[in-house]
């Protein structure tokens, strides 16, 4: 097993907040934020979580400055956009967190999240990673398995569908609606294109590559059964980019509203300020119902929740509720 030291998160974590500070990509809320997510994540002894959480960081930043003139042609506050706040961090990171917390509740025993199912009575059930894969456990470990599929769906779903909005935009024709496939400005919610859909499919494909490797180098049981670890994580990751891409278009089309601004023909983003006269702003589609962070703090969570309880069915051939069964019984002792 690869041993990292304690400190190593932390400098890991506070490196990524101030490198975003640095590069605008993060505010200092945003910074903040994405140090303690940061170090949550890259603490859990499974280094998967935050091998996972600095690939999705990196790629995603690295696509924000592409076609970066492009893009403030076509934007109204393009800059503001790409410079994220406390909010946005939280909101591409929760489920992957909640995971991240529940993985080392359950198999790492001395971590503090274990302290507090020791205190609610749960029991905990330790890993070693030259005895069972995380990824290929035995049945009555089956939600090792669930939660690291919980992870890629997750970040499947908030890259593939950073890709699909930062290269999708530039691309040479206009986008359609997802619900009436009429041509729409390019930076339309819910738009679709050929770029930006096969973006999000690269975007999935990343994650799962990323997890796939992290999980062969730290382990060897993993090792042993790559062939179980590599094709799943490929595939699974690859379609959550693009089911987690489409969720948030349907989303971005229906409940969130996206706007015009006439006298510039460029769309408005969420961080501009409503124009003083109305009249010079159209309504290309949707209602004002939800932000661009809640959009995508729902199709994250959504393609997660898909994702995860699949899963065990694709690996162990049982049924959804069998698998619940088991992973219940597991942790009541049963």
């Amino acid at each position: 097993m690869v041993s990292i030291p304690f400190s190593t998160p932390l400098v890991l974590a506070l490196g990524l907040a101030l490198h975003g500070l640095r590069k605008r990509s993060l505010s200092p809320s945003g910074a903040a934020a994405a140090f303690v997510v940061g170090y949550t994540m890259l603490s859990v002894p499974l280094r998967t979580f935050g091998v996972s959480l600095i690939v999705f960081y990196l790629a995603g930043s690295r696509a924000t400055k592409v076609g970066k003139t492009r893009k403030k042609q076509l934007e109204e506050g393009h800059e503001e956009a790409g410079y994220r706040t406390a909010a946005q961090v939280l909101c591409n990171s929760l489920s992957a967190a909640v995971a991240a917390l529940l993985w080392s509740a359950l198999y790492e025993e001395n971590s503090w999240p274990a302290g507090l199912l020791h205190i609610l009575s749960v029991p905990k059930i330790p890993h070693g990673f030259d005895e069972w894969c995380p990824l290929t456990p035995p049945p009555s470990m089956a939600l090792s398995r669930t939660l690291l599929f919980v992870t890629l769906g997750h970040f499947a779903c908030c890259l593939g569908d950073t890709l699909a909005s930062e290269l999708g935009i530039l691309a040479s024709s206009p986008p359609i609606l997802i619900t009436t496939f009429k041509p729409v400005p390019p930076g339309t919610n819910g738009g679709l294109s050929t770029v930006g859909t096969a973006s999000s499919l690269l975007g999935g494909l990343i994650m799962g590559g990323t997890i796939a490797v992290s999980l062969i180098v730290q382990s060897t049981a993993c090792r042993a059964a790559w062939t179980s670890v590599l094709p799943p994580l490929l595939l699974w990751g690859t379609l959550a980019g693009g089911i987690g891409s489409l969720i948030d278009s349907l989303l971005g089309a229906t409940l969130q509203c996206t706007r015009i601004l006439t006298t510039t023909n460029r769309i408005l983003t969420d961080e501009v300020p409503q124009p003083k006269t109305k009249a010079d702003v159209k309504v290309v589609s949707g209602f004002d119902i939800l932000t661009n962070n809640q959009v995508n703090l729902i199709s994250s969570i959504v393609t997660a929740i898909i994702l995860g309880p699949m899963t065990p069915w694709d690996y162990y051939g049982l049924d959804s509720q069998t698998c619940m069964s088991r992973r219940l019984c597991c942790c009541m002792n049963i």
